[in-house]
């Protein structure tokens, strides 16, 4: 049964259209909106740590399955979250077994060597072979 938009007394009578496209246009903002938020939401987990430049290295297409950053005071995290190297070790157990588990380390350039070798030989104790070290270009 159709509305009537006007007063009673009109011969004309008229029925309420919802218009579909402007409904439409504000869907695909929205959408575009949330796209762009989630894409820029990528690497706010990680913490600032200065990577050491390297002259020899190698662009990796596939993203790491394990990120794993130590700062410059030795604290290591994933994900984050400060873990130990003993957690280290329990939380990649705890991932399932596949020959493509890989670990990249994000070591600050200031880090101690012993804490960065300490984040390996966690990663080393869970059996795990594919480990690599970030590092950046030299600036020309």
């Amino acid at each position: 049964m159709p509305v009537k938009l006007s007063g009673g007394s009109s011969d004309q009578e008229e029925e309420a259209r919802i218009e579909i496209v402007p409904l439409i246009d504000i869907m695909f903002f929205l959408l575009a909106s949330f796209m762009l938020v989630s894409l820029s939401m990528t690497q706010i987990h990680r913490i600032n740590v200065k990577i050491p430049q390297a002259a020899a290295t190698v662009q990796d297409v596939k993203p790491p399955v394990v990120h794993l950053a130590i700062d410059v005071h030795g604290i290591a995290t994933w994900d984050s979250k400060t873990v130990t190297p003993s957690e280290i070790t329990a939380r990649l157990n705890s991932l399932p077994p596949t020959p493509d588990t890989r670990v990249l380390i994000a070591a600050d350039v200031d880090a101690r060597h012993g804490q960065v070798i300490a984040v390996l030989d966690a990663v080393k104790a869970a059996k795990i072979d594919k480990v690599g070290f970030e590092t950046r270009k030299p600036s020309p």
